[in-house]
């Protein structure tokens, strides 16, 4: 076994393995050219990320990714909500100050907000951009805490969303009545 694996704390250990779990639900979320599917399977990664935060004690993350499950399910209910949108980002910014360590809390933060903005007012393309950018983000804060597992996973969500962005393009220009989540 590598020395790195052997090294490992129990939480640790545990924390890499819930940001794999993560990898895999985002992989088949972004990969799904259907709006609702990718909700439902990013609720799933989320839940496994919340995890992941937790065991590396990363609670501003952790706290927010609570805060990014909820914000799916109203997303999803009420898309195009400024209010409900608003909302969330009260709560965000709340749990944040609250939570708040360091400086690199600025990265789950920062995500937290693109993914709200995103999931309540963009669709197809545009929400897949934003979503990269919030991905962006959380693989900065992964790299600071050193989440193998987040790293892969954010890594894998951008090239994902890439490939299914460029693939959206194609059915949007070869249909141009083609609208994601039809």
């Amino acid at each position: 076994m590598p020395e790195f694996m052997t090294s490992l704390s129990l939480t640790d250990s545990l924390g890499q393995l819930f940001g794999l779990v993560a990898l895999a639900f985002c992989i088949a979320g972004f990969a799904n050219k259907n709006d609702d599917r990718l909700m439902v399977l990013l609720i799933s990664a989320n839940v496994a990320f919340a995890l992941m935060f937790a065991f590396f004690e990363s609670w501003t993350a952790a706290a927010l990714t609570v805060l990014v499950i909820v914000r799916i399910a109203l997303a999803r209910r009420y898309q195009g909500s400024w209010t409900i949108m608003l909302a969330m980002l009260g709560v965000n910014l709340l749990v944040a100050w609250a939570t708040w360590k360091s400086a690199t809390d600025v990265f789950p933060l920062a995500a937290a907000t693109l993914g709200t903005v995103g999931m309540f007012m963009l669709r197809g393309i545009p929400l897949r951009i934003v979503l990269g950018l919030a991905a962006f983000c959380w693989m900065l804060n992964n790299i600071v805490i050193g989440s193998v597992g987040g790293i892969l996973a954010e890594g894998m969500v951008l090239v994902t969303n890439i490939i299914t962005i460029i693939r959206l393009y194609q059915l949007q220009k070869k249909y141009p009545d083609f609208r994601p989540g039809d």
